[in-house]
């Protein structure tokens, strides 16, 4: 088991059997299951280890289970805000909670934790280190070029594992990009306000025409804090593969949520701002880049692992991330380990493709009251949503024609 580098080491070995650039879910999971496997692994990342990144925060049921299988669940829970439902809050005020195995933990601690799995694993961290270019024998990438301070180190690689999320600079470097504008865009900020804990206590998704096409949500995290945000979704129009900016401004789109969505306003209204509301964008439906090379794989957001209806992607990005480990840890040469690989991600995209059909909730907000009014109404219904958050039931068929048409008769 290789001894792990400290955060202040500034120069990387010159091979490893496994680059893993990219410290959070996926690469942190990624890490981790290589190294309990016994593989010599270099997980590096351009910021110190548990760096923030603007998310929801929630943990949903696939998160749990990622974690669990990572050994990592007992850690995890035992500092996040656990809840048993996630509420849904139509435009006209209607409201239903749907039950789920939930958790909220905020991601600066999450990838902390994860990080340090990944180390206590056997996988050397190395950060703050920035991933430049792959090196190439030909078509083959060997290893990659690293940015660390102001000097640059080639380290060479059986693999290299790009987890470097939703900003494109790494894939375009790799050659893998297809899409360089991002899915959606998120706002997020954390409310310190004791005086809501207990008023507040469940996973609050809110859709109405103040955030359309998107959502805005509150969740209840540890220390009697808030992660308040809001989401768009097909935030930008592809054109030529590079996309063009559709016109929002997510600073008034938050404001409209908070002033539309009376438990919003109490939050800002009597809780303390911690820091400033932070932006992000977000790449969903696994689609926007190719998801390998000769010597290369790409998972997490990177490879588009967010689902687009919920924007949750922490419990997939970890699902991809392991499966680019089990991929190489199966053996085999570059193109069976890549086929392995792609073959793990081709099986999750229909579910993905399901999710993208649920989005035009968050275009037609009127069809989340439409749900939410036959769910009070109907246990079955209630038990399918409860599915989708579960992953045991197709969120595509709730906004079919044929799902609709079926509300009427449950």
């Amino acid at each position: 088991m290789q001894q792990p580098l400290s955060d202040s080491a500034t120069t990387p070995p010159e091979r490893c059997q496994v680059l893993v650039v990219g410290a959070g879910p996926a690469g942190s999971a990624a890490a981790r299951t290589l190294a309990l496997a016994g593989i010599d692994v270099l997980l590096v990342d351009q910021q110190p280890q548990g760096r923030d990144k603007v998310c929801g925060d929630g943990l949903i049921p696939d998160a749990h289970a990622a974690l669990a299988k990572l050994g990592l669940l007992d850690a995890v829970m035992a500092r996040a805000q656990s809840s048993g439902h996630v509420r849904c809050v139509g435009p006209r005020g209607g409201q239903i909670d749907v039950p789920g195995n939930l958790a909220v933990l905020p991601r600066r601690e999450l990838d902390r934790l994860l990080c340090q799995g990944a180390q206590d694993a056997g996988a050397r961290f190395l950060a703050p280190a920035r991933f430049e270019a792959p090196l190439l024998e030909g078509e083959q990438v060997v290893g990659a070029l690293l940015k660390i301070g102001e000097s640059r180190h080639e380290v060479r690689a059986d693999w290299v594992l790009l987890a470097t999320g939703a900003v494109p600079k790494a894939l375009i470097a790799a050659g893998l990009c297809e899409r360089h504008t991002p899915s959606g865009v998120a706002l997020r900020g954390y409310v310190r306000a004791p005086g809501l804990v207990g008023r507040i206590k469940t996973l609050d998704v809110v859709w109405s025409r103040a955030v359309r096409p998107g959502y805005g949500w509150i969740f209840p995290a540890p220390d009697g804090c808030f992660n308040i945000g809001v989401g768009v979704t097909d935030s930008h129009s592809a054109v030529q593969g590079k996309g063009a900016k559709k016109e929002l401004n997510l600073r008034s789109i938050f404001d409209a949520f908070v002033a539309d969505y009376a438990p919003a306003a109490a939050l800002m209204r009597e809780g303390e701002l911690l820091g400033e509301l932070k932006g992000a964008p977000l790449r969903c439906s696994l689609s926007g880049a190719r998801w390998s090379r000769p010597g290369l794989l790409v998972s997490g957001e990177a490879a588009g692992s967010t689902y687009s209806f919920t924007g949750e992607g922490i419990g997939k990005a970890m699902e991809t991330g392991m499966l680019a480990a089990e991929a190489i840890l199966a053996g085999g040469n570059d193109a069976a380990v890549r086929q392995r690989y792609e073959r793990g991600l081709s099986a999750l995209k229909p579910r993905f493709d399901l999710y993208q059909r649920a989005n035009r909730v968050n275009a037609y907000p009127w069809l989340a009251d439409l749900l939410i009014w036959r769910a009070q109404r109907s246990p079955r219904l209630l038990r399918r949503m409860g599915g989708v958050l579960n992953e045991t039931s197709n969120p595509g068929n709730l906004v079919s024609l044929k799902g609709l048409s079926r509300l009427f008769l449950e």
